[in-house]
């Protein structure tokens, strides 16, 4: 049994459901193709035929809920070699199911006679079955098809399918599904928009078509809680993560704050209310930890369905609690949440020298950093670490999450800042003791033994900023993570081409993820940024604007990107990663509570001339225009903000 894979297919999405079917549009039972609700298969089948033939594909597209498929039916019409009778579908993905609209138009000379057929099928399979590959086989009758609480239901308009076309008509049907679950993990939002839609304008013109298509994705991915429906956060990615995870909802609404704050309160106080109460090893929960990811409880999945084995969704928890109110989420929605972060600043007290993983329950994830397949963590002859594991991007996000709980204690006027200021500074010495490689970077890791994990790899990229670095230490690892062995051109590589694991198509192991290389992103100096830039806009052309999970790291001389077979797309954090590039090419750093905003743009800028009108910032509108030469020009701000230009 082996994960299907994904790289010719068509997805749309409006979570919870999706449906991903080949660039024909059909459906066919294999693979992942089908039509989900929840993490179920609500539909393995659904082939289009006209007089029992399938038409000839010929263009598709998608973008958000929405796909469009053109073929025509060659053996229909006139004789000779233009097409004479073309099929267009438009399906459209809703909360509970999907609608399909099927077109047949004739420009026959003569009348077209056929009868459209659709052959529907139905397996309610999970998506654990679909993603290890299990077969499960079709559900006999139908439709209504039930397996358990859910119930499927289909409906065709018109019933009478029998085609009768002169030149220039057209034949339309109609398809409904509709799944029906009593007790979903996750629901749609029903706060809508959760994120501003900026207008961007720019001399390179693939920077607008990745803002456009990754906001329409972003906005297609909008989950809730069935508690609290209108508490917003964003669903992982298609197929395989469509639900809540901590660390990539968190990142993913940590990049989208200048589109305003809602998405970033939605996300904290969804985690809030699931934030850990006891010690359980078989969850990984503990008191005041975040959670990794919630699954329907049915799935027979190897994971608990709310399972906390992540190692650093608390800090950056706390991150994006301070983020949001840099950015001007209100006093009176940060003052809720502070008995939250107190717990997830006691639970980061509680972890020892390093904030370090093991898995306690022999059935968890063996790696509880953003890179958690098995294999992840090596060192450099390709030897896997043993656990407990100190990651070291993870100790960046604990000592900048101290400092920023601290900073929020203060300004609320809660007691123990001193003390987190204090931990962080311990912190950032034991790191420079024990992080830094003879060879002048620091280690991905510290394992069991407390020996440095000697691989150079992207987490180091991911200390940039975080204020556990000095200066030149942070010059040291810019420099390192420039070099030809880490930037593919493309983005930057999880491991270094060097490296005796490398394998540019494995998942962490010299691949390209866009949301690390967009991380990375923001730490980097301005001299280092305009190139991952670049790199990062050509992978989204050549992936149509809709940025993976992750891509191959293959330099990018020896061509265009090639996917990884299984990658979701699209994916939160990756489609997030456009908003990035864009606050990065404006140098945006607000401080709302402190009455500034202030912008340090790239000089020149890397995509030219750029206008970017609906950003928010304190609940109200920010436009800025850049010249070619990185000259910044506020054309609105938030009325009490002051504009400061560097």
């Amino acid at each position: 049994m082996r994960q299907p894979y994904l790289p010719d297919l068509v997805s749309a999405v409006r979570a919870p459901a999706q449906a991903i079917s080949g660039p024909d549009g059909q459906i066919r039972a294999e693979g992942v193709q089908g039509a989900y609700v929840g993490d179920r298969r609500v539909l393995s089948r659904l082939v289009v035929t006209l007089d029992g033939v399938e038409p000839v594909p010929l263009r598709a597209g998608a973008a958000g809920a929405g796909a469009w498929f053109v073929g025509v039916a060659r053996h229909l019409g006139d004789a000779g070699a233009d097409p004479s009778v073309v099929v267009r579908r438009d399906r459209r993905v809703v909360a509970d199911g999907l609608e399909e609209r099927i077109a047949v138009t004739s420009y026959a000379r003569t009348p077209v006679r056929a009868r459209l057929g659709i052959q529907l099928g139905c397996d309610l399979a999970s998506m654990h079955d679909v993603r290890t590959g299990t077969t499960v086989d079709e559900l006999a009758g139908g439709p209504p098809w039930t397996v358990g609480n859910v119930r499927v239901e289909a409906a065709i308009a018109p019933e009478e399918l029998a085609i009768s076309l002169e030149r220039g008509e057209t034949f339309e049907a109609t398809l409904t599904v509709t799944a029906r679950d009593p007790a979903p993990p996750v629901v749609i939002a029903s706060t809508r928009p959760a994120f501003a839609a900026p207008d961007v304008q720019a001399d390179d013109r693939r920077l607008a078509a990745l803002v456009a298509q990754s906001v329409a994705d972003l906005d297609a991915l909008l989950l809730a809680d069935p508690s609290a429906p209108a508490d917003p956060f964003l669903g992982a990615g298609v197929p395989w993560y469509l639900t809540l995870f901590g660390r990539d909802s968190i990142w993913a609404a940590r990049m989208l704050l200048p589109l305003g704050t809602d998405l970033a309160a939605g996300t904290l106080r969804t985690l809030a209310r699931r934030q850990g109460i006891r010690d359980d090893a078989r969850t990984g929960e503990q008191p005041g930890k975040i959670l990794h990811e919630i699954r329907r409880p049915d799935l027979d999945a190897p994971l608990p369905p709310v399972y906390y084995g992540t190692v650093d969704a608390t800090p950056l928890w706390i991150s994006l609690l301070h983020d949001a109110w840099r950015w001007g989420l209100p006093p009176a929605h940060v003052a809720p949440l502070l008995p939250n972060l107190e717990a997830a600043l006691a639970w980061l007290g509680g972890t020892g020298d390093f904030v370090s993983y093991r898995d306690r329950s022999g059935r968890g994830l063996a790696n509880q950093g953003w890179k958690d397949s098995s294999d992840a963590v090596q060192f450099s002859d390709g030897s896997l670490a043993a656990p407990p594991i100190a990651l070291c991007e993870v100790q960046g996000y604990a000592y900048a999450a101290a400092r920023q709980g601290a900073d929020l204690l203060d300004a609320f006027g809660r007691p123990g800042a001193p003390r987190w200021r204090e931990w962080a500074d311990a912190l950032a010495a034991r790191f420079r003791a024990r992080f830094w490689t003879d060879d002048g970077y620091p280690a991905i890791a510290l394992d069991g033994r407390g020996r440095p994990v000697d691989t150079v790899t992207s987490n180091i990229g991911h200390l940039l900023g975080t204020g556990v670095l000095d200066p030149a230490e942070e010059a040291d690892v810019a420099a390192r993570l420039a070099a030809p062995d880490m930037d593919s051109g493309y983005g930057l590589r999880t491991l270094a081409s060097t490296s005796v694991g490398y394998n540019p198509l494995s998942y962490h192991r010299g691949s390209v993820w866009p949301h690390d290389t967009a991380i990375v992103l923001g730490g980097l100096p301005a001299t280092g940024a305009p190139s991952v830039i670049s790199g990062l806009l050509a992978a989204a052309a050549a992936f149509d604007y809709r940025l993976p999970e992750l891509y191959a790291g293959t330099p990018a001389a020896d061509g265009p990107p090639v996917p990884y077979p299984p990658a979701c797309r699209p994916q939160a954090w990756s489609a997030a990663a456009s908003i990035e590039v864009l606050r990065c090419l404006l140098g945006l750093r607000p401080d709302a509570p402190n009455g500034v905003v202030r912008l340090n743009p790239l000089r020149p800028s890397p995509v030219g001339e750029l206008t970017v009108h609906g950003l928010r910032l304190a609940g109200e509108r920010l436009d800025v225009h850049l010249t070619a030469d990185g000259t910044a020009d506020v054309t609105r701000a938030p009325s009490r903000l002051r504009v400061e230009i560097d």
